[in-house]
């Protein structure tokens, strides 16, 4: 874990699990949590509010962010203010654009010139990055959540853009890229490379951190024994009757 207590990047669990949170949470290596509507009805919440606070009240002291499900602008900011209300280590998360496409530049500029810390979501393209930032108070916290795994689902290298990212927001000092929808363990050490400041990740992509820094030659046994029990375990046999006995095999080893 000395790999990730190096790195510069911010290391946020993604998800609407409780149980999972709370385990989260007891690690140091995680600085913070995200969170959507659709994690949330997953993790089968019907009471967005009441587990909201529930959550505020087990992880009083780290970042937290929450999402309006609004569409209209007007409601956006009513729902923003009051789960900014919630607590004070609240992101309210406000998507870029809603469905009819109209870019939330509006709700952004008015909530963070109230002092409202701001998490802008669903982020794909640096044209929408440089209109955020311009909607952005310098003084007023804010998070700009860029889905890179998302990105590279389409086929494009999300690295030179997310790289280009951090230069637009550079003039906005309160204001932190945040890699979202990682796909790989990798994608951690690739934000620090561009210098992202929080990368989101899954409580299932979480559960791998103890194999960050093992040794390739030891995984690669580790790996055939799992294949061998496996098989053993599921009883596969084969039927090799009739094959020519094999010649003496020297090791390789």
């Amino acid at each position: 874990m000395d790999q990730l207590r190096r790195l510069g990047v911010k290391i946020f669990a993604d998800g609407a699990d409780f149980d999972g949170i709370l385990k989260m949470y007891a690690n140091p290596l995680i600085k913070g949590f995200t969170t959507n509507p659709s994690l949330m009805r997953k993790a089968g919440v019907s009471d967005y509010e009441g587990f909201a606070r529930k959550l505020l009240a087990a992880v009083p002291d780290r970042p937290i962010s929450f999402e309006v499900f609004a569409d209209s602008p007007y409601d956006m900011v009513r729902q923003a203010k009051a789960i900014a209300s919630w607590g004070t280590n609240v992101n309210v998360k406000i998507p870029v654009v809603n469905t009819q496409r109209e870019f939330m530049g509006r709700v952004i500029e008015e909530l963070s010139r109230e002092g409202v810390a701001v998490n802008v979501t669903a982020v794909m393209t640096l044209s929408q990055v440089g209109r955020i930032a311009a909607c952005l108070a310098r003084d007023t916290p804010a998070i700009v959540s860029v889905f890179a795994g998302r990105i590279a689902d389409t086929g494009i290298d999300p690295m030179p853009l997310m790289r280009e990212a951090v230069g637009l927001l550079a003039e906005r000092p309160e204001a932190e890229l945040l890699w979202a929808s990682p796909r790989e363990l990798l994608n951690i050490f690739q934000a620090d490379e561009v210098g992202c400041h929080i990368i989101t990740v899954t409580h299932d992509l979480l559960k791998k951190l103890p194999v960050i820094g093992r040794d390739l030659t030891e995984y690669s046994l580790d790996t055939v024994k799992m294949f061998f029990e496996d098989a053993r375990a599921a009883g596969f046999t084969l039927n090799t009757v009739g094959f020519a006995e094999p010649r003496a095999l020297a090791s390789d080893s």
